[in-house]
């Protein structure tokens, strides 16, 4: 028999997992409201966390549409919310870098999680796009990361710190805009396999950046298993650094949003200790996700799995096609390892479902669904996009108000 115990109260909703017992309970509320939208961005993978280290403020952007991508007219509020004063906005900054589907690349320092966080920007006389430290301490930008030659932004920090990953968002908007910021300058127009553009590697403290593999690179391995690539224009996506912090994942993809040449969705791991690029002999699909010990959790057709990336192996699954309706929804795992969340679409209901798993116990519970109105695909849909506190005990998940206005933030917490 299933009990549903649901307490109705404003903006807040409690509901018993349906399907295994008391899991979890899981207390839903609504923490920010209109006119502005208001969001976070990317998949809460990798650690990418809102809350800074004492828990207190969570980092948001905050704009007056959502019906269109930006341009480089479009700024941005950078935003922090005050969760010991009922989820209050305080406006810091501004940001000329960012879109829907990713924010602009917030992740808080690891070298100061309480107050230092990253975001991307733009130069608006020049159009080069480059990665901001911030400190709310000091209220003021501490460190702009500019490059005239390659300008980058941010791509995604080391969980261990030191470095950030460089990515050419200018380059992304040509040819996945949804993922790049459009009218960023782009020193690689019309060439498709560049050998001064890929990933980049920047060292925060010295701001010194390297080219560690090239798109030249990339399209050599490429060809190596057969891909046609002549014309193909790569890019990147999903570049993860992992939990030890000497290895990172990520996507070299081509032919998508209409662009010509073979469509190539090809999963990478570069091996930081001895510059070896690996090309995976398994392709993980969906929004994969770093577990520890060299491990990646992704998806292999209708499982949830557990890939070995020294070993090139599956090596086990997560729950059951039964828990995870679709295992290539986005995915986060706690910092602690032992709570996976998967946030999943259902189009015909215009909604998203979340799954929180416990590894431990295999138990698990799944929320209600959160409108996405009419936003379900295309550069502007609403993805899942689930991202975790440190404590391993809330979780930030985006939802369309229901006046279909705004997109606004929602605080899922967890309680046993």
């Amino acid at each position: 028999m299933r009990y549903y115990f649901i307490l109705l109260s404003f903006f807040v909703f409690t509901w018993l997992n349906p399907v295994k017992g008391d899991a979890f309970q899981i207390e839903v509320k609504q923490i920010t409201h209109g006119p502005m939208t208001h969001f976070f961005g990317y998949i809460g993978h990798v650690q990418n966390i809102p809350w800074n280290r004492s828990g207190r403020y969570i980092v948001a952007l905050q704009t007056n549409f959502h019906d269109r991508m930006p341009g480089k007219n479009d700024p941005a509020n950078v935003v922090l919310i005050d969760t010991h004063k009922e989820f209050q906005i305080k406006v810091l900054d501004q940001s000329h870098g960012w879109n829907p589907q990713q924010g602009t690349m917030f992740y808080w320092n690891p070298a100061n999680q309480e107050t230092q966080f990253f975001f991307n920007d733009r130069d608006l006389k020049t159009g080069k796009v480059f990665c901001v430290l911030y400190d709310i301490e000091k209220n003021k930008r501490i460190r702009e990361y500019r490059f005239t030659d390659t300008p980058i932004g941010n791509g995604g920090v080391n969980q261990n710190g030191v470095w950030f990953l460089g990515l050419n968002y200018a380059r992304m908007a040509r040819l996945r805009p949804v993922t790049g910021y459009k009218d960023a300058w782009d020193w690689t127009n019309n060439i498709a396999h560049p050998k001064d553009d890929g990933l980049f590697k920047v060292n925060i403290l010295s701001g010194k950046k390297n080219l560690i593999v090239s798109f030249y690179q990339m399209a050599k391995e490429l060809q190596s298993v057969g891909k046609n690539i002549t014309s193909s224009h790569l890019f990147i996506n999903h570049s993860l650094p992992n939990r030890e912090g000497d290895r990172i994942f990520f996507f070299a993809r081509a032919g998508w949003s209409g662009q010509k040449g073979e469509r190539i969705n090809h999963p990478f791991v570069f091996n930081i200790d001895t510059s070896h690029l690996n090309s995976n002999r398994i392709h993980i699909g969906g929004h994969p996700e770093w577990d520890y010990g060299h491990r990646m959790i992704g998806r292999q057709k209708e499982r949830q799995i557990i890939f070995d990336t020294n070993n090139q192996i599956i090596v086990g699954s997560l729950g059951s096609p039964e828990i995870f309706p679709d295992p290539e929804g986005d995915i986060a795992l706690s910092p602690n390892g032992k709570l996976f969340i998967n946030g999943h679409k259902d189009k015909k209901k215009k909604s998203n479902y979340y799954t929180i798993f416990d590894r431990e116990s295999g138990s698990h519970a799944r929320t209600e669904g959160f409108n996405i109105g009419h936003w379900q695909s295309g550069d502007l849909r609403q993805d899942p996009s689930p991202c975790w506190n440190r404590n391993n005990d809330q979780i930030l998940v985006p939802g369309v108000s229901k006046d279909g206005k705004t997109r606004q933030i929602f605080l899922l917490t967890l309680k046993r």
